[in-house]
């Protein structure tokens, strides 16, 4: 089966900007107390001893955080430098290349699921394919957590992070989001806005019940 090209670009794209992105996101994150404060919850809310899946999870850095939070967590990423980079960074951790739209995990497997800000590269159209499998694959109880830019416009961006890229960039409505998880099994139970960007930012935290 062909790859779509949304997943073709995203993951070369990422290879391209892996070094940059490493050096400039994790602090970014380390700053970032209100969105940390949504994964503490998660954290908490993850049913005991299951696996928690960080899917796009980059050069690692919240993969790390969601150790040291006390989680048996793995990440998952498109890219295989970014996971490159992640084992280097963390080699106590587990990371994987693959797609979140194909997780290699059985069902009712994994205790969460942590999409933080990875899921706005897919096509607008494979959301609800994508929430249908997330919920396959947690056990009941099982806790999901999305980060994501809020709005209506697709970006098409030539450079980040100081490199050349050609993905595509879909700024998200939580309330759209709300819906699809609902119809997906996965109802939300909790939603944060976060301001003071560029763009305002969201996190739901949802829950297989």
């Amino acid at each position: 089966m062909t790859e779509p090209a949304y997943l073709t670009t995203a993951r070369s794209s990422y290879d391209t900007v892996a070094e940059t992105y490493a050096e400039l996101i994790p602090p970014l994150f380390a700053k970032d107390a209100t969105g940390r404060g949504m994964l503490a919850a998660f954290a908490e809310l993850v049913p005991t001893g299951l696996p928690v899946a960080d899917v796009g999870c980059g050069p690692g850095h919240v993969t790390a955080h969601l150790n040291s939070l006390g989680l048996p967590v793995f990440g998952v990423d498109l890219s295989p430098k970014m996971v490159e980079i992640a084992r280097q960074t963390y080699p106590g951790l587990r990371f994987e290349v693959g797609s979140m739209t194909a997780l290699e995990v059985p069902d009712e497997a994994l205790g969460g699921i942590v999409a933080w800000w990875s899921i706005f590269h897919l096509s607008p159209d494979v959301l609800p394919t994508l929430f249908a499998q997330f919920h396959r694959k947690l056990a009941p109880g099982g806790q999901l957590v999305i980060g994501f830019h809020v709005g209506d416009e697709t970006i098409r961006p030539e450079q980040a992070y100081g490199h050349p890229v050609s993905y595509e960039s879909n700024r998200l409505q939580p309330d759209h989001l709300t819906d699809l998880l609902t119809h997906a099994g996965l109802p939300v139970t909790a939603r944060l806005i976060i301001n003071g960007h560029k763009t305002p930012q969201a996190v739901l935290l949802a829950h297989k019940s």
